[in-house]
């Protein structure tokens, strides 16, 4: 097991899987969690594990990957926003996505997130899923620091 905002544990698991496969090709920085919504009634301790899941542990894995990209020219980086050295970077800017996150919230909330959104309803993870599969491939090959959202049109 590792902790992924650990800046050497996520060092040594790219280096595993860089040794096991040879190669590291596509980084999609992915993690996430919430916790109270209001940061006024958060407590230090939520900020700051909110903090290294959905901040640090991306600056981890990007500073662990990037130079092992960039020996091989070649990459993908998804939810980073930079360009660096034939690295191909975009970021996904998922809206209102169905997940265990939102599972918490009333009826009322949902209902109400339903009607800002243009495609009338909420995104599933395989939405998300379908882009970060398009900017990992070779489809998106001249793609780069680009945002691309998944909204079902609510920033249109």
């Amino acid at each position: 097991a590792s902790n992924a905002a650990n800046f050497e544990d996520t060092a040594k698991v790219v280096e595993e899987i860089h040794k096991d496969f040879g190669r590291i090709d596509i980084l999609v920085n992915n993690a996430g969690i919430t916790r109270d919504g209001l940061m006024m009634r958060m407590s230090e301790q939520q900020w700051d594990m909110v903090i290294n899941v959905n901040l640090k542990s991306a600056f981890n894995f990007v500073h662990a990957c990037t130079p092992i990209m960039m020996r091989q020219k070649a990459g993908s980086i998804i939810n980073m926003a930079s360009v660096v050295g034939g690295i191909r970077a975009n970021a996904i800017a998922p809206g209102f996505i169905i997940t265990d996150m939102t599972a918490g919230l009333s009826e009322e909330v949902k209902t109400e997130w339903a009607k800002k959104i243009p495609l009338r309803r909420g995104g599933t993870p395989e939405d998300v899923a379908n882009i970060a599969t398009f900017l990992a491939s070779d489809m998106s090959s001249y793609v780069s620091g680009q945002v691309i959202q998944v909204d079902g049109g609510m920033n249109m």
